[in-house]
């Protein structure tokens, strides 16, 4: 015997949804719904991604920065469906990051940010990051340098053009971010920079922009004129 849809019980109609009417019709709570597979005694799987996305401002983002451990907080979420879901959000962000790399050679700040941001933008640390390019401005590796805190990181400069050597490139771009979401160039953001473009001019490989990331934004050396 046929049941209309509206008398589906309500975990099953996502799936049937994604089905019927494809992947683009369903709200991000339906979507998340699927992952979850099934809600609790009290509130089906879509009323409990509701209440997940409710807690991140109904922004993935903000999903995408919660831990196994802070999903399993939410009632109804164990292990296994915490690990669904944050392992659902890593391949997307690193599917973001490929269409990026494959789309974009480095052409402007803006490309800096577009690459970078899924990487570093949305972290809780500081990350000093290095993007080697030949003549075509083309990336021949991206490299993290520097690994820190909340609010900075050490550089080590012999680390950086010994890279810059192994892959041949010709010119260097310098990234980190800033978890506090400052764009804001401080009196060691710009040392390290000058520091690192005069080393560059010994070896002739040139230092074309040093880029501050966040989550939203980003400032860049070149474009501000204080390469």
């Amino acid at each position: 015997m046929y049941t209309p849809i509206p008398q589906w019980a309500e975990d099953d109609r996502p799936r049937e949804k994604f089905l019927l009417k494809g992947k683009a019709a369903l709200s991000d709570a339906e979507l998340l719904a699927i992952l979850l597979g099934s809600g609790s005694r009290n509130e089906s799987a879509v009323q409990l991604a509701q209440r997940i996305l409710s807690q991140s401002q109904q922004n993935l983002n903000e999903l995408g920065k919660r831990t196994v451990v802070q999903l399993m907080e939410f009632k109804g979420i164990g292990e296994a469906k915490a690990i669904t879901i944050v392992a659902a959000l890593e391949l997307g962000r690193r599917r973001r990051q490929e269409e990026v790399q494959e789309r974009f050679k480095i052409s402007s700040s803006k490309s800096v940010f577009e690459i970078m941001q899924p990487i570093i933008g949305e972290l809780p640390h500081e990350e000093f990051w290095v993007l080697f390019l030949n003549n075509s401005n083309k990336i021949l590796h991206k490299e993290l340098m520097s690994k820190g805190g909340m609010t900075g990181t050490i550089v080590d400069i012999r680390l950086i053009f010994k890279s810059a050597l192994e892959y041949k490139a010709t010119s260097l771009i310098l990234t980190h971010n800033h978890p506090s979401g400052k764009l804001q160039a401080s009196d060691a953001d710009k040392e390290i920079t000058q520091r690192l473009k005069v080393a560059g001019q010994q070896l002739d490989i040139l230092v074309l922009d040093h880029v501050i990331i966040t989550e939203t934004g980003y400032l860049s050396f070149a474009d501000e004129g204080i390469l």
